[in-house]
């Protein structure tokens, strides 16, 4: 037994995770348009950044502050309209700036920073995350046991679930920008960068609608 967990539980935890961490949301919507457009060091960089925002969530949730949150609807409002103001501004910012890529750029602390700063962001700001931790989570959580370390067992368990997942679905993203063209700074090259900002908007019209309560 770790962390209080009970064995029979994680294989159904399992998969409850990985069909979570599967179903297209905010994340993995702006990890793809990232990588297509940007390549693999950008949707790495951005997958540790989400990877932090979902620690602060879970632990937050372990200690019951994310409950707070989400019981006090001007507070949720406010997470989630900042949420997809601040793709909105991701999305405006990739269509209008003719600014250099991944494959382009100079590799120094800044544009790691950028994408780290962004990828953190855009997970603090989804409210989503903090309603996974609030609701599913305390369902594979055994009352009959302290709460706290299994709350924790169970968050770094789906922490290197999604850290998987958000991998490979950067590198298949990175992948597939490469072969559209999406580097360099010739026409095919900025319509498939365009693509990719209007996929990020769209992402942010699904959040804004599927959080609507």
């Amino acid at each position: 037994m770790i962390g209080g967990v009970d064995p029979a539980v994680l294989p159904r935890f399992f998969v409850a995770m990985a069909v979570v961490e599967l179903t297209p949301g905010p994340n993995m919507g702006y990890l793809t348009s990232l990588s297509a457009a940007c390549g693999r060091k950008a949707g790495l960089t951005a997958v540790a950044g989400v990877t932090l925002g979902l620690t602060a969530y879970m632990i937050a949730a372990a200690f019951g502050l994310t409950g707070v949150l989400l019981a006090y609807p001007v507070l949720y409002q406010a997470l989630r309209w900042a949420g997809v103001l601040y793709l909105l501004w991701l999305a405006f910012e990739a269509w209008s700036a003719e600014r250099e890529t991944a494959r382009q750029a100079p590799q120094g602390p800044a544009c790691y920073g950028a994408w780290f700063r962004h990828g953190l962001f855009a997970n603090l700001l989804n409210v989503k995350a903090a309603a996974f931790y609030v609701v599913l989570l305390p369902s594979f959580i055994s009352p009959a046991r302290p709460a706290l370390p299994q709350a924790l067992t169970l968050g770094f368990l789906h922490l290197s679930i999604s850290v998987v997942v958000h991998g490979a679905i950067v590198l298949l993203a990175a992948r597939a920008g490469s072969r559209l063209g999406a580097a360099g700074d010739h026409p095919r090259a900025r319509a498939v960068r365009r693509a990719f900002a209007v996929a990020i908007a769209l992402v942010a019209m699904w959040l804004a609608w599927d959080t609507r309560g």
